[in-house]
């Protein structure tokens, strides 16, 4: 009996103690996105509600813009990848180029003779 006794006792105090740390937190998040609150409504007060729900807008916006800044990294990236093969190709075309173009010119040079 005195074991629940106890535990009747101590439900408030751990229930207290939650609402606690969730006012805390709310608080934090608060104070961290005061700034981004303010641009959307300067002049209002805001409840526990809503500051949970423009954090949570907030960082969902957020991370859309991480996402397409990614996505538009992977494709600078890609490009650029692209590019470099190209260029390598290019560079190879053109030294084999003036490989046989040389050795074209060394081959004229030892047929024609003017004497």
């Amino acid at each position: 009996m005195t074991f629940l006794l106890f535990l009747q006792r101590r439900k408030p105090l751990v229930e207290k103690l939650r609402r606690e740390r969730i006012n805390s937190s709310i608080e934090q998040l608060k104070s961290l996105m005061g700034p981004e609150f303010l641009k959307q409504q300067p002049d209002s007060k805001f409840d526990k509600a809503d500051i949970l729900e423009m954090t949570v807008s907030f960082l969902t916006q957020q991370l859309q813009q991480n996402q397409q800044q990614r996505s538009q990294l992977n494709q600078r990236k890609h490009l650029e990848a692209s590019l470099d093969d190209n260029l390598k190709e290019a560079e190879i075309s053109l030294s084999s180029t003036v490989l046989t173009s040389t050795d074209e010119d060394t081959d004229l040079r030892v047929l024609w003779r003017p004497w």
